[in-house]
């Protein structure tokens, strides 16, 4: 694969994309301004504009389960030990319940165009933002779990449209969004087998359906797994890669993090760190993994309750909780009391807090270990993180690593906490797999 493959390559035919009339779509808002390519207008592959309307009598629901919570005693420690603190989820529930507009997130969600199209018998929802740039760079984004296209909803605008941020137009990005089969509007899966490595290649048809011959792909947490999955698929339209939550651990780091195991001597402080790091999370983060992992149906509490469903998704992992935490606190942080419950309001006006945690149960990935990608790469290290990656072991991970840098501010849900620094990283990553000027 040439690094240097042209723009021109990169970007279908305009005049194609124009024709939109064999989807039935050209009454969309849209359609003019994010054209589809025409081969998705045959039956088996067409494509549907999609807009988001939550009926009333469901927020109305919400609201009453909110008000009815059986509260728990509080906790017996000081700290977070024991998980999510009493103070903190009710503070969220009372201003979930009394305070928060699921409409204005909705607003938001239609301003973008969004579509559905089926792939391999299961609808995929997915934002498709055209840059109006002629040289935009298609990348195809995926979020994790516990998140959402929510995620990503501040860094459209920058990236698509970047000279009014200040920035090059020659750094412009095409965006596809999509929703991971069982996660917010797209469907969901009722066979077995839809691991990452199965959406990897449902994405690679995505790109295809749209009529990218050429694009690069980003992802972190699941988003990480399944971007992998797609580099080591190697499709041939596929430039390189960008993951803000990397598989670098090496075997030996690996090993000695197990039950019973001993840190490796002579590790540098980048990798005492991010040995640290992984130790905390193995021995006291990893209990909603293990459970998705084991018995994802058993989790009926979190379809029933709203507030258990919030509790469940802000004890991801230690720094994010905190973060949260200090929010509804009233502490100003990267992400808003707004952002929080749009994304965890996504998962219950979908009913999917069960049919996301499938994906951990069909996983057969081990997370942090490295897959020899052997496509580029380019990294973004958060400092906060489940693990900062240090570069020697990134180095050895990917040995056509384009891009390599450590953030002072961020963490897990990095386009979503800081998009401006998020954004500069993909403008900065992937320049060298543009056109040379």
């Amino acid at each position: 694969m040439n690094a240097q493959s042209s723009v021109d390559l990169i970007k279908p035919d305009r005049r194609q994309l124009l024709n939109t009339a064999a989807m039935g779509i050209a009454a969309a808002g849209v359609a003019g301004l994010f054209p589809i390519h025409p081969a998705a207008g045959t039956l088996s592959n067409a494509i549907r504009p999609f807009h988001a309307n939550i009926p009333d009598e469901d927020l109305v629901d919400l609201r009453q389960r909110l008000a009815a919570t059986r509260w728990p005693d509080s906790e017996i420690v000081t700290d977070q030990s024991q998980g999510v603190k009493l103070a903190t989820i009710q503070r969220l529930v009372h201003y979930w319940q009394t305070d928060y507009d699921w409409r204005k997130a909705e607003a938001r969600l239609n301003a973008l165009p969004q579509f559905v199209t089926e792939i391999d018998g299961v609808d995929i929802h997915f934002i498709h933002a055209r840059s109006r740039h002629d040289n935009g760079l298609p990348m195809i984004v995926t979020h994790g779990w516990p998140g959402s296209i929510i995620e990503q909803l501040k860094i459209v605008d920058r990236l698509t449209n970047p000279t009014a941020h200040g920035e090059s137009a020659s750094d412009a990005f095409d965006l596809v969004i999509p929703s991971i089969p069982g996660y917010g509007f797209s469907g969901k899966p009722v066979t077995t087998g839809w691991d990452p490595v199965r959406i990897a290649r449902a994405w690679v048809v995505l790109m295809r359906r749209l009529g990218y011959s050429r694009f690069v792909a980003q992802g972190g947490d699941w988003g990480n797994a399944i971007t992998e999955q797609m580099a080591l698929q190697a499709p041939p339209e596929l430039l390189g890669i960008h993951t803000n939550m990397p598989a670098t651990v090496p075997a030996d780091i690996a090993k000695a993090l197990q039950p019973g195991g001993a840190p490796p001597s002579g590790l540098s402080a980048e990798e005492q760190n991010a040995y640290d790091q992984l130790d905390d999370f193995y021995k006291h983060g990893l209990g909603y993994a293990l459970e998705m992992a084991n018995r994802p149906q058993t989790l009926y509490g979190i379809v029933d309750s709203p507030a258990g469903l919030a509790s469940w998704i802000l004890d991801h992992d230690a720094r994010s909780a905190e973060l949260i935490a200090r929010v509804f606190d009233g502490k100003s942080e990267g992400l808003t009391r707004d952002d929080i419950l749009d994304n965890i309001t996504l998962y219950w006006v979908t009913n999917t807090a069960i049919s996301s945690a499938r994906l951990y149960w069909e996983n057969k990935l081990a997370f942090f270990e490295p897959k020899h990608v052997s496509i580029p790469v380019a990294v973004s290290v958060f400092p906060d993180e489940i693990y900062a990656a240090p570069r020697s072991w990134t180095e050895r991970a990917y040995p056509k690593l384009i891009h390599y840098n450590r953030l002072d501010r961020g963490g897990h849900f990095a386009a979503w906490e800081q998009p401006e620094l998020f954004c500069a990283e993909m403008r900065t990553a992937f320049r060298p797999l543009r056109r040379s000027t």
